[in-house]
């Protein structure tokens, strides 16, 4: 079975079949005079509209003078309709008010009423995600290019991305313009893969591949935008090399957690390390070299201090917040000394601090460590340096009692989180972290790949559901295990998306009141017919998924001794 094709997420109605919604017609709110507020409250109700004063001022104001109330008044059966079915039709009126202010009106009603599904697109991304809905209003020239053959249709690519991104930086030569272009361009494209997402065009894989991708594409720009401006200022970093060579000082950013896996969410922070080839060394000025800024010399600063610099300047420039935006949060509390210490650090040093210091933690974190941006040859010789770190020798033998200490090392970091959790009352609601939730799969998996990657390596996948699969190939698991802990991580992740994608904030647990988790259920795909029956089969999936996930994730973290994951991990391991 393919990740995310699973028929269990085709939404169904349970129960008797509902009756058919009778919808009124809305033409009377633009052109009639005198109506009673009886008459505005049915018409509105009918189309799922709560707070009726606030949505009849939004359609007046949206309305203006009367040759424009005339064009709205033609479309609006069809747009209220179209809210109705999104999970908040009074915010959609608000966003159309927003945005009908910002454009030319009688142009813009006039294309919208030629382009139905443009009229439908619009309405599903102002009733489902403010963030997005703010996209366009801030940039309605968007909407026409969402219109543009293929920039739905097919989903984004790294290569298409990174193309694009040239196109937009042009012949560019100021530093902040260009990392201006790089806000407007996360903006446009998390548009396109929010609304990629919403109308059921990409599933659970492609969407955090698709995000994942632009992170890496946008890390990798702002990290050459940034380095230009400091060899300009100090020159190229250089070493020795074993042979004794001058050679270039490379420079690579690794991407952790959900980046490195190629997992990542819609407002995930990027866990980040960064890390150069050798701390021995300078930077080295060219013959001739002028600061392009002033008529000096480039001074020649250590490695150490040159990569420091760069590290913290290109953290400023992805997390800084500008009337644009920001291009990315950043985290780099995976780093050597966590949160305090050097930012930057060489291939010695880490290899250094993963011997004498490392933590399990820490291994399992590396499973999913990969280059994103900057020297992919350093990033390659630090994955190579840290696999002793995360697996031990080759020469060790499989060992019950090893294994055991394992998995009571990584039980005793879920049993932290989880007094966390219980401490705010999100042992059932927190779709991440909470019982049952995205981070039991993921030590399921990752506890198994430490435990036999060394001896079997086709069990070493960066992705959590290409592990799984892995798996089932080597017989540690059962296809319907394998089936069920695919299922369950597609959801909970597809939930995430739908809480994140709607203020753009990091956010994983269910919202507490019936309205909001009804209004989540709809962006997660169920029926906006009957919103209370939809909340219940979203909360009924949700207990069914966590369960399965809690069930297996016992088995091996509170009955390790007879787990058959773990018999089958160390029969695998020979």
């Amino acid at each position: 079975m393919k990740p995310g094709r699973n028929p269990s997420f085709v939404k169904q109605s349970a129960g008797p079949a509902q009756a058919p919604v009778v919808r009124l017609d809305p033409t009377a709110l633009m052109l009639a005079s005198g109506l009673d507020p009886a008459q505005v409250e049915a018409i509105l109700h009918s189309y799922g509209i709560q707070r009726v004063k606030e949505a009849d001022a939004n359609l007046q104001a949206m309305a203006g003078e009367p040759h424009h109330r005339r064009q709205l008044a033609g479309i609006l059966a069809l747009l209220l309709d179209s809210v109705s079915r999104t999970a908040d039709p009074d915010q959609a009126l608000n966003h159309w008010e927003r945005l009908l202010s910002n454009v030319t009106r009688s142009s813009f009603l006039e294309y919208v009423r030629s382009s139905p599904r443009m009229l439908d697109l619009v309405c599903t991304i102002f009733g489902n995600s403010d963030s997005l809905a703010f996209t366009l209003i801030r940039d309605p020239m968007l909407i026409y290019w969402l219109a543009e053959q293929e920039v739905l249709s097919k989903p984004p690519t790294r290569a298409g991305m990174e193309r694009a991104l040239q196109r937009n930086l042009g012949q560019l030569s100021a530093t902040e313009l260009k990392l201006d272009v790089l806000r407007r361009f996360r903006r446009r494209e998390m548009l396109r893969i929010g609304v990629r997402d919403l109308l059921k065009l990409a599933d659970v894989p492609e969407t955090t591949g698709a995000l994942s991708d632009l992170a890496s594409v946008l890390i990798d720009a702002a990290y050459r935008i940034v380095d230009a401006d400091l060899r300009a200022l100090y020159g190229t970093p250089m070493h020795r090399n074993r042979q004794g060579k001058l050679v270039e000082t490379g420079f690579t950013v690794i991407g952790m957690g959900k980046l490195g896996g190629h997992e990542l969410n819609y407002s995930s922070d990027v866990d980040l390390l960064y890390i150069y080839a050798s701390h021995d060394g300078e930077t080295r000025v060219a013959p001739n070299s002028r600061n392009r800024n002033a008529a000096k010399q480039p001074t020649s600063i250590s490695n150490e201090e040159y990569f420091e610099i760069l590290a913290r300047q290109l953290t400023k420039v992805l997390s800084e917040q500008t009337h644009e935006g920001y291009v990315f949060r950043v985290d780099l509390r995976l780093r050597a000394e966590g949160s305090v210490g050097q930012l930057a650090r060489s291939l010695d040093d880490y290899a250094k601090y993963y011997r004498t210091r490392g933590q399990v933690w820490e291994r399992l974190a590396l499973l999913k460590a990969w280059p994103v941006a900057g020297s992919m040859e350093v990033g390659k010789a630090f994955l190579r340096m840290v696999k002793p770190f995360i697996f031990g020798s080759i020469a060790d033998k499989p060992d019950l009692g090893g294994a055991l200490a394992i998995v009571r090392d990584v039980r005793g970091v879920k049993d932290m989180i989880d007094a966390k959790m219980a401490d705010r009352g999100h042992e059932r609601r927190n779709v991440k972290l909470g019982t049952g939730g995205i981070r039991e799969i993921e030590f399921l998996v990752q506890t198994v790949q430490v435990l036999a990657g060394k001896r079997v390596p086709a069990l070493l996948d960066r992705s959590t559901l290409g592990a799984l699969e892995r798996f089932v190939r080597r017989k540690l698991i059962a296809a319907k295990d394998r089936d069920d802990l695919t299922a369950a991580y597609v959801f909970l992740r597809d939930v995430e998306h739908k809480l994140q994608m709607v203020h753009d904030l990091q956010t994983h647990a269910l919202p507490e009141t019936d309205e909001e988790l009804e209004r989540c259920a709809i962006r997660a795909g169920y029926d906006a017919t009957d919103r209370r029956n939809g909340a219940e089969q979203f909360l009924a999936d949700h207990e069914h998924h966590t369960g399965i996930v809690n069930r297996i994730f016992r088995s091996l973290f509170y009955e390790p001794k007879t787990s058959p994951l773990l018999k089958a991990t160390i029969r695998a391991m020979g």
